[in-house]
């Protein structure tokens, strides 16, 4: 049994099945809040999950009515600068772990996704919304701005419709989270586990090897000027071109047999 199977998370359920890890958020009572000892957890999973090859993709969701709710407000309540400070770089590390490890993580989202919840779906590589679900970034409600869960989001969605939840705080259903890129699609409560695993599972017939360098080149360039994201591009392709994986592949192909990944 993996390590990742093993009981050690107080605030996360990790199994793993089929390549595929399944990571959920367990504290229902608090939808799920984000606590620095949460995101730690979160993130130390995500670290392990990265270093193991056996698995192909990840599906992330939480347990209860809400996917995630956003940071712990009652953590926040009346503390220092330097409390402050520690807690938005555990959320930033969190994040940005999500995205190097070499595994797509697909969100499942049912119920609610809100402030630094919003920023955990926009921050996974793909995701699934149940159709009753809702994504907002309502901070400015509580005099708090969703600054840092608007460096994710916005990266996702058109730039108007960001500015509106973040002004008014008001939530988007999960149709508009189609609509302006925050989701790839959208199903009813029923089917979404079944259209998640699909989707998964597609993901798990490509090569590892193949998948991850695709991730990390997709991000690296992003921010890049289109020049220099062709000459990072065309590096890659060169790395990925001499592997064993793209070799196979192209082989399949020409011999209309199905490739045999090494991953």
């Amino acid at each position: 049994m993996d390590d990742l199977e093993q009981p050690t998370y107080q605030h996360i359920l990790v199994d793993i099945t089929d390549r595929i890890a399944h990571v959920v958020m367990n504290i229902p009572s608090k939808r799920n809040a984000l606590s620095i000892s949460h995101m730690e957890e979160l993130t130390r999973c995500f670290q392990s999950i990265g270093e193991n090859k056996d698995i192909a993709v990840v599906i992330l969701r939480g347990n209860g009515p809400s996917f995630c709710a956003g940071h712990d407000l009652q953590e926040l309540a009346g503390k220092t600068t330097k409390f402050y400070s520690k807690v938005f770089d555990v959320c930033t590390k969190m994040m940005e772990t999500i995205q190097n490890i070499p595994q797509p993580v697909i969100a499942q989202v049912q119920g609610t996704a809100t402030a630094a919840g919003c920023q955990l779906v926009a921050s996974c590589d793909l995701a699934v919304a149940d159709e009753n679900a809702k994504f907002a970034t309502p901070g400015v409600s509580i005099g708090l701005f969703c600054s840092t869960p608007m460096v994710a989001v916005s990266r996702n969605m058109h730039r108007k419709k960001m500015m509106e939840m973040l002004l008014t705080g008001d939530p988007i259903s999960a149709e508009e989270a189609q609509l302006c890129g925050l989701v790839n699609r959208v199903v009813s409560s029923e089917e979404i586990e079944t259209e998640t695993r699909s989707l998964a599972i597609r993901i798990c017939n490509h090569s590892v090897f193949t998948i991850g360098i695709g991730k990390k080149a997709f991000y690296q360039q992003l921010d890049m000027a289109q020049e220099q994201a062709y000459v990072y591009a065309g590096e890659v392709m060169v790395t990925n071109a001499i592997h064993f994986d793209a070799q196979e592949g192209i082989c399949a192909f020409l011999e209309k047999r199905k490739p045999e990944w090494q991953n």
